[in-house]
């Protein structure tokens, strides 16, 4: 089952893949982003009691799908790494923290700038919004354990458990507004039975929440090249690719057979 996967461990045909996939992520994310927000925040029709305001929901809810989607990536990648003992998942787990970091910091800020009028503050200690501050902290914890250890495959494996361990947090996050009596909304698209919102706004939030998934899957890609490139930068295939030569999936894996 896992076949298909073996050849990218190697991280010059990881390369190679990303590169052939950036271009097309990148291009679909940037426009259906536009595409988005621009249904969402204009052609959206104005909520009977919230008004005009409720409108951040077009990017609060992405940033806060996409904050649990890419922190089940990281614990993911770091648990591939840590049983397989696959170099180029450690990449992808401290590739996607950051992303992770910047789209949970986003749904905190929008999400209190959506409390100050519906709550009339900007930040309560409510089981929902603390746990997710957790998860922010949980971010930052892998890439800073990850920072502070010189052997980079030591530093993989302290950053892959303390992964794992936070993983927990998920379903605290996505249970807490039933667990507890908390002033955040329960589940509005990801609920048994129909989504308690119209079409003319659940589509458009569909739609914003499929965008912020292309565009973190093109960051994503661009940041593992990084990562890549900043681990093997004195492998010969990067030299060669730094000196311009045109470098296809073949002549890769051949150039450093056996240096994996």
């Amino acid at each position: 089952m896992w076949k298909w996967l073996h050849p990218y461990a190697k991280t010059e045909r990881c390369y190679a893949l990303c590169q052939r996939l950036l271009p097309w992520f990148s291009v679909l994310g940037l426009v259906s982003l536009v595409i988005g927000c621009v249904w969402g925040l204009a052609f959206a029709p104005s909520d009977y009691q919230q008004g005009d305001s409720y409108r951040i929901i077009f990017i609060h809810v992405p940033s806060a799908i996409l904050s649990k989607a890419m922190y089940s990536g990281m614990a993911a990648a770091a648990f591939i790494g840590l049983v397989w003992q696959v170099k180029t998942a450690f990449m992808a787990m401290i590739a996607m923290a950051p992303i992770g970091a910047m789209v949970t910091f986003v749904s905190l800020i929008t999400g209190a700038a959506w409390g100050k009028p519906m709550w009339g503050t900007w930040w309560e200690w409510d089981a929902r919004l603390t746990s997710q501050l957790i998860l922010l902290f949980l971010f930052l914890g892998v890439i800073a354990l990850y920072k502070s250890f010189n052997d980079v495959q030591q530093a993989g494996k302290a950053a892959g458990v303390m992964a794992l361990v936070g993983i927990i947090n998920l379903p605290i996050i996505h249970y807490s507004v039933e667990w507890w009596n908390t002033l955040h909304q329960g589940a509005t698209i990801l609920k048994m039975g129909k989504p308690s919102m119209p079409p003319d706004m659940l589509q458009p939030l569909l739609f914003c929440i499929v965008s912020w998934m292309l565009v973190c899957a093109a960051i994503f890609l661009l940041a593992l090249q990084n990562e890549i490139l900043r681990r093997d930068i004195r492998r010969p295939w990067v030299i060669h690719l730094v000196k311009g030569k045109n470098i296809g999936t073949a002549q890769l894996g051949s150039t450093s057979r056996g240096q994996i």
